[in-house]
């Protein structure tokens, strides 16, 4: 009806998945790298969350075009089965056939002798199962038992479950522990950026045939206030938005556009946020009130707030010369003694506050339930919503200080580093064996980000603001979002790449580098020769790269990281590649 009017060759917001306006943008092409990754491991699930109206299916769609020909897909849709219909449908899905009224023994052997034959021919399998959260307890529980099936170095059967955050949820049951336990990789996918939401729109309208600007920055920015980064809440509001600028014959599209578009297409929710106005108004009001009167009460009472804040901050000195707090094991008597002067500390400073601050003393009251050291790690993460304070943590690790107006990559590019973002879990961080910044998410979701400092056996030590605590594998990676950053010092030259034609001095190069890596002496070669081509494609799957047996950038900067002897690291002690996996047991 509009194409016309806006020189359109197609609807550019159908929320149809059409593959032909595909946008992948950094967070879902680090959802597809990360999904590369974990086919790439040798364990049987990987997991990929996120809200309704990310982009979840738009990636495995992707990933399914992406994985090698000789690999066998089963992708189920409709999860709400029992175990034998599960089976049934693998069944189905993977062309074995099977008699009427199968029992589920008949189907699992069924099954296990499919996967040991396509073993054989040298072909992979994998079930990709959408909408992951409505799969029943039992169910999961079946496909564990199918997964157990294995060689000495793979699994015959690898599952990417992709569901809503309730997916997650599910696999911390306690029945589910031994499955959870076999999940490889994890990344949770979030909305789009306001950046990130210009360049989809743009996109779109680009693939249907209008190369101008069509939506006003004011309008990206309601766009993203109302759609909350949900690709399929942008396309219905750009669908509404467009209709409404026909209707006016306005071009370009405004706030006010959107707005209206917001209005007809989420209904009550709109009404809902102009009633925020009202109370926060009133909010605002009582404050004042209550703000003069500490202020009255304050003056009557002389000194006492200032010999308050004093103490508060003889309280806080102490608690910074104890030294980290143990998040699981309270019992040091050190960490006992920072818990009770931080108390003390938190009590004097919170106590006007509470009295002129009904939500203050609600959260005080909650937080009297918890143990000294739960109160602590509460506030640390309260502490710790915004990344720059991790990336400040991490620039001091490297002795470098962040710089006004520049991001935290800007600043330490311009002291000589790079930055390095990967997506992988507990294996991933400890391999590389960097102080990181890692994306965390605590028990309602949330997100919340924090620096990686050191590494004892089975903990890791993690900056939260300005608290250090000592954590559990268990514990970080129940929280661990599938996102770390690190910082490193690039090689002051690298080639582009190093491939068959390469120089013989680079090829040997690349043959010394794989040879430390994976702790085995190397070879003297002149040639790219296949024992070489070999390594370095193995070296690219365990890193979720593509294995192309070309040494490009990525797989370059992955290398160059495990050989660089600059900067801080989570231990100490340096070993290959070969000797950590050795050391703690299979990736």
């Amino acid at each position: 009806m509009y194409k016309a009017f806006y020189g359109l060759s197609d609807n550019p917001f159908s929320i149809a998945p059409n593959p032909h306006y595909l946008f992948l943008s950094d967070r879902h092409r680090e959802a597809l790298a990360h999904l590369t990754y974990g086919l790439g491991e040798t364990g049987g699930f990987v997991l990929l969350t996120g809200e309704v109206g990310t982009g979840k299916t738009t990636v495995s769609r992707c990933l399914l075009n992406q994985l090698p020909e000789n690999t066998d897909t089963a992708f189920i849709l409709n999860p709400s089965l029992t175990e034998l219909e599960l089976l049934a449908t693998l069944c189905d899905e993977l062309g074995v056939h099977y008699g009427e009224s199968p029992t589920l023994k008949q189907l699992t052997d069924k099954l296990s002798q499919f996967l040991l034959a396509n073993h054989e021919k040298g072909r992979n399998t994998v079930l990709i199962i959408d909408e992951a959260q409505h799969l029943r307890a039992e169910v999961l529980e079946q496909l564990r038992l199918l997964t157990n099936l294995e060689t000495d170095t793979k699994k015959l059967l690898q599952v990417i479950l992709i569901g809503q955050p309730e997916l997650q949820q599910l696999l911390k049951r306690q029945e589910l522990r031994q499955l959870a336990q076999r999940i490889t990789a994890r990344y949770h996918l979030l909305p789009l950026t306001q950046q990130e939401i210009a360049l989809y729109v743009q996109h779109r309208l680009q693939v249907a045939g209008r190369h101008e600007p069509l939506f006003h920055r004011s309008a990206i920015k309601t766009l993203h206030q109302y759609s909350g980064g949900i690709p399929r809440l942008i396309n219905l509001l750009c669908e509404r938005a467009l209709m409404a600028g026909y209707a006016q014959s306005k071009v370009p599209i405004d706030a006010n556009m959107v707005r209206t578009a917001a209005s007809e297409v989420l209904g009550e929710e709109i009404k809902q946020r102009k009633l925020l106005w009202p109370a926060t108004a009133a909010t605002l009001i009582l404050a004042t009130f209550a703000g003069a009167f500490y202020f009255f009460n304050l003056q009557g009472h002389g000194g006492i707030a200032q010999a308050n804040t004093d103490q508060a901050n003889t309280a806080q000195a102490n608690m910074a010369q104890t030294g980290a707090v143990q998040a699981n094991e309270p019992s040091a008597t050190g960490a006992q003694q920072a818990n009770q002067n931080h108390s003390q500390a938190v009590q004097t400073q919170t106590q006007p506050q509470t009295q002129t601050n009904l939500a203050s003393r609600q959260v005080e009251e909650s937080n009297a339930s918890l143990s000294a050291d739960q109160r602590i790690l509460r506030q640390a993460i309260n502490q710790s919503r915004s990344i720059d304070t991790a990336y400040a943590a991490i620039l001091g690790l490297w002795d470098k200080a962040p710089y006004v107006g520049l991001t935290a990559c800007q600043s330490a590019k311009q002291q000589g580093l790079d930055c390095f973002q990967q997506q992988g879990n507990w294996h991933s961080l400890v391999r590389l064996n960097y102080p990181a910044v890692v994306y965390l998410q605590d028990e309602r979701g949330e997100p919340f980000y924090g620096t990686v400092v050191s590494r004892q056996g089975e903990q890791l030590l993690l900056q939260l603001a300005e608290q250090q605590l000592w954590v559990d594998r268990d514990w970080f990676t129940r929280h661990f979002a599938g996102t770390f950053e690190l910082l490193w010092q690039a090689p002051s030259y690298q080639p582009k790449e190093i491939g068959r034609g390469s120089a013989p001095a680079q090829i040997q190069w690349l043959e010394n580098a794989l040879a430390q890596i994976q702790n085995k002496p190397a070879r003297l070669v002149d040639y790219f020769d296949a024992e070489l081509e070999q390594s370095l494609m193995d070296f690219q799957r365990q890193h979720g790269l593509r294995a192309d047996a070309i040494a490009g950038s990525q797989t370059l900067v992955q290398l160059n990281l495990y050989l660089s002897d600059k900067g801080p690291r989570l231990q100490e002690q340096q070993v290959g590649l070969q000797g950590r996996v050795q050391g703690e047991g299979r990736y």
